[in-house]
């Protein structure tokens, strides 16, 4: 895993990377965080995510995205389902999901350039050591980059 500081979106809208991660709950919210940033910045992402069953509990560990355009630059979005809900305190990261994910996206998105924030560590309460290892162990071989906001 490469770690660099900076803004996610600003750099996929650059051209770094071919597909961006981010982690979302399964009700269909967006509203905080980066993934508030990628509702704002990027409504198709937002769609996608619309598109699936609010409150689906079997959401978790799978995806939803949508491919956008900046400028001359495209890349998928991808909602990670990671978490169930957002309410409350404490951990609310599904490690399991995580796993479930990353091996979906190690699957569907091979060969791509891929960024992420730190996916679970932040809102979702999760162990950024426990994640990023998940994260490694399921992108082994993937050109990977966790980015740490810094505007």
């Amino acid at each position: 895993m490469k770690s660099v500081e900076g803004d996610l979106l600003e750099f996929a809208g650059e051209g770094r990377f071919d597909v961006i991660i981010h982690g979302c709950n399964c009700f269909c919210t967006m509203g905080a965080g980066i993934a508030k940033s990628i509702r704002n910045q990027f409504p198709a992402a937002y769609e996608a995510d619309l598109a699936t069953l609010k409150g689906d509990r079997d959401k978790l560990g799978t995806y939803s995205s949508a491919k956008v355009i900046v400028g001359e630059h495209s890349f998928d979005v991808v909602n990670a389902y990671t978490q169930f809900h957002w309410r409350s305190t404490g951990v609310k990261a599904d490690y399991e999901a995580i796993r479930e994910v990353f091996k979906s996206i190690q699957r569907d998105f091979a060969g791509r350039r891929i960024g992420y924030p730190m996916i679970g560590a932040g809102l979702a309460g999760g162990d950024w050591d426990t994640i990023s290892e998940i994260i490694c162990e399921e992108l082994v071989g993937e050109s990977h980059t966790m980015v740490v906001f810094k505007p």
